[in-house]
């Protein structure tokens, strides 16, 4: 791109998009602030939360909030959430009384719940209104500062969410008749208090375009969109992936986190990962007699743990992911059960063949194993059955039972299950080994 100190005039949005991400967080201010106001509003609109701080965090307050009211108020209010107290209040007391009101209880939210995501301003009519009243009434509601999404919901008396209809069946119906006798009444709402990543399932599994938000009492508080959801999306995958990797999810992009928070989020789960693999020291020793008599054995661990490993990692990735989005629901465990056990069975006999061969092919090339090689092959090809079948089970099983305890199944970490299945795989290994070399090795 062109010298950072000396950005084109003519820049166009769609260049700096194609690098925005290149771009350092100092780096970007004059390539936006040059563009021209049209395409800079937009711009600013389509992106995160965090960038658009990074861009007017610091401006003079009113700069701040010419920027802050093009936004929707649930962006707005996700927005004024992150800045300093003092900005904030300045921020708000540039708002209309109306506005402020709505921002100031769409920031009373938890950030992650559907009310801190919904938008308090969206197309409403009443039940005893006819089609043609109510098509006039949207045309003058929609010159507002409404959330359009091809539906208009039905408010009664009490502010409580009866109905709803769109503008297609508003448009087709005929104009005498009341929106009583027109709307579907069986509307799919969420709790204001509905976890985000609950709301983002409610989407995919009725392709919405938007869902109502409502509270203990089922008055109507606002509307969560598609769009509202997409950079929760990211954020939900961002912080799964990261518990799958074996630490806490961030909370602000990775240059912003600070060394010592960096430290505390990796740190916890090292701390917890290495204490596990200390029963995996402790295994060791207590077949130290073996190992001893026989330490052809000990060429074998690594093999033999990182291979019920893997297996467990795989099963506790896929049903993670399964879980999240909604393919397979707690009442399945029995079948997954079923399908793994014999995937595993499959999987560590095929293992088994292929570390059974390895040590026949080996030992006539190199005859390293002894004169007992074939029980040493057998040992290791029915532990690596064994310890397959097993940290697949583990890692299939762990998700559903975080679940139901109520934790997130992510945390049943690839590490994690790693870990688990590497103490139970020098168990099962030497279990075997002393069952088919008594009276020879042992």
């Amino acid at each position: 791109m062109e010298s950072l100190l000396n950005p084109p005039l003519s820049l166009k949005s769609a260049d700096l998009q194609q690098h925005w991400h290149e771009l350092a967080v100092e780096e970007r201010k004059p390539f936006f602030f040059s563009l021209a106001s049209d395409e800079a509003q937009i711009f600013f609109k389509d992106l995160s939360t965090a960038e658009q701080l990074d861009l007017i965090g610091d401006l003079p307050d009113a700069e701040r909030f010419a920027w802050i009211r093009l936004l929707r108020l649930d962006d707005a209010a996700d927005l004024m959430q992150k800045l300093p107290e003092e900005a904030r209040h300045h921020t708000l007391a540039l708002y209309d009384e109306r506005t402020r009101r709505e921002l100031i209880g769409l920031m009373a939210y938890a950030e992650d719940a559907a009310g801190g995501l919904m938008n308090p301003r969206y197309i409403r009519i009443r039940p005893g209104m006819t089609v043609g009243e109510a098509a006039r009434y949207l045309s003058s509601q929609a010159r507002g500062s409404v959330e359009i999404v091809y539906y208009a919901y039905v408010i009664a008396a009490d502010q409580k969410l009866v109905g709803v209809i769109s503008f297609r069946d508003l448009i087709l119906a005929n104009q005498d008749a009341t929106i009583n006798d027109t709307m579907k009444k069986n509307v799919v709402s969420v709790p204001e208090q509905m976890d985000r990543e609950e709301v983002l399932g409610l989407f995919s599994k009725y392709n919405f375009v938007a869902i109502p938000v409502v509270d203990d009492e089922g008055r109507m508080k606002g509307i969560v969109t598609y769009d509202d959801l997409a950079e929760v999306a990211q954020q939900e995958a961002t912080e799964d992936m990261l518990k799958v990797g074996g630490m806490e999810a961030l909370d602000a992009p990775y240059l912003k986190v600070s060394f010592f928070e960096m430290i505390k989020k990796r740190g916890g789960w090292l701390t917890v990962l290495f204490l596990g693999e200390m029963f995996t020291a402790s295994a060791m020793a207590f077949f130290e007699r073996e190992i001893e008599r026989a330490v052809v054995l000990a060429l074998f661990i690594p093999l033999i743990i990182s291979s019920g490993g893997n297996s467990g990692s795989q099963a506790s990735t896929l049903i993670i992911r399964s879980l999240a989005i909604k393919e397979i629901r707690l009442r399945d465990w029995f079948r997954v059960l079923r399908r793994e056990i014999m995937t595993a069975i499959v999987l560590g006999a095929f293992l088994g063949l292929v570390g059974l061969l390895r040590i026949v092919i080996w030992q006539h090339w190199h005859p390293i194993y002894g004169e007992h090689y074939w029980l040493v092959a057998m040992t290791v090809a029915f532990s690596l059955l064994g310890v397959v079948v097993w940290g697949t089970i583990s890692g299939a099983m762990l998700p559903f039972i975080l679940r139901k305890l109520g934790f997130d199944p992510a945390s049943a970490s690839a590490p994690f299950v790693a870990t688990l299945v590497d103490v139970t795989g020098l168990i099962i290994y030497f279990s075997v080994a002393q069952s088919l070399l008594r009276g020879t090795l042992l």
